[in-house]
């Protein structure tokens, strides 16, 4: 059901039946690291490369969720996944034996929420019982695309961000505390920002657009909410979606975390302005989050994924950054 221009109302609360993260070295040294499935201290985990490496990170992630759900990957009709690499090689390698009908997708740092929402218009329309959602990056496949590699050894400026070692994945159904109320898929927002190394500016204008067009859609305040969640904007994005929205009269000072600032301790990490990449959002809100609603410490969550819509060839060719959110209600809807 439409719900003004943007926003899906959900009419069938499909539920968010288990959640799975498995993360690196440095993200299970962070603050949530007792939340994590899965922290695994070789960050190659034994493999010949780190795109293997990323692979078995969702393979980890997913085997998580079929363990606490007790549910088959044969039960499951659609598999929702995607990350950062070109043609989304971590999840198409990562996932291959499960057997599952399979929609790769990219939306950059945004594609947890983009899984996570289209899995639960497809549960909720009834065209399937069960989907998957899966996300995940790491930090040394994507520095060796889309900035430099490693050996490299280039510095890295104060606005950059860390690339999240991690995978998370979500199982969308019809049983579980938490159900996806409503969905806001993102327009693209462009405001000329062309440097790589701070993504934070280029998201924030998209995660700004899309809790306005929400707010307005529904007619809700922020107040509504528990937690505002943003992923990942880090320490500059957040600030600027603080800015923006403050400018045309919304205050989310109370409410606004990004999943950035949580998964790493930017006092004692050498993170700089916060943690990013796929796995960041979809680590974040697979564990801590997604517990913390189930719990009912929270009851009423918007989580928000931002991506920077770059190529290494767009940038090589001088393109501006464009942004997009993805927006998902989820809540606290315990099962008789």
């Amino acid at each position: 059901m439409r719900v003004g221009t943007y926003t899906l109302r959900l009419k069938n609360h499909p539920r968010i039946v288990s959640g799975g993260s498995a993360v690196g070295k440095k993200e299970g040294e962070g603050p949530l690291k007792n939340y994590f499935d899965h922290c695994f201290t070789d960050t190659t985990l034994g493999e010949k490369s780190w795109e293997k490496a990323e692979s078995d990170l969702q393979q980890e992630a997913v085997k998580s969720v079929l363990e606490k759900s007790g549910i088959k990957a044969s039960e499951i009709q659609y598999l929702f996944a995607g990350d950062l690499l070109n043609q989304c090689i971590s999840s198409v390698f990562g996932l291959r034996s499960m057997n599952i009908p399979f929609l790769g997708q990219y939306g950059a740092c945004s594609t947890m929420a983009q899984t996570l929402g289209l899995a639960a218009v497809f549960v909720d329309s009834g065209l399937a019982q069960n989907a998957l959602a899966v996300t995940s990056s790491h930090f040394c496949s994507a520095e060796r695309q889309f900035r430099f590699p490693l050996e490299y050894g280039g510095q890295r400026t104060p606005t950059a961000q860390w690339t999240v070692t991690g995978a998370g994945a979500v199982l969308v159904g019809q049983k579980g505390n938490v159900s996806i109320e409503e969905v806001t898929f993102g327009r693209m927002a462009d405001l000329g920002v062309k440097d790589a190394a701070n993504m934070g500016a280029a998201m924030a204008p998209a995660a700004a657009q899309t809790i306005e067009d929400y707010l307005k859609d529904t007619g809700k305040k922020p107040e509504d909410f528990d937690l505002i969640l943003t992923g990942d904007l880090g320490q500059v994005g957040s600030t600027l979606l603080r800015e923006i929205l403050n400018q045309d009269g919304i205050n989310v000072e109370r409410q606004q975390n990004d999943c950035g600032l949580m998964v790493y301790d930017r006092q004692n990490q050498d993170v700089h302005a916060g943690g990013s990449g796929c796995g960041c959002s979809a680590a974040v809100f697979s564990s801590y989050v997604l517990q913390k609603i189930a719990q009912g410490d929270l009851k009423h969550v918007l989580f928000i994924g931002t991506g920077a819509l770059m190529s290494p060839t767009s940038s090589q060719q001088g393109e501006t950054i464009p942004g997009v959110a993805h927006l998902v209600h989820a809540a606290w809807n315990p099962q008789a």
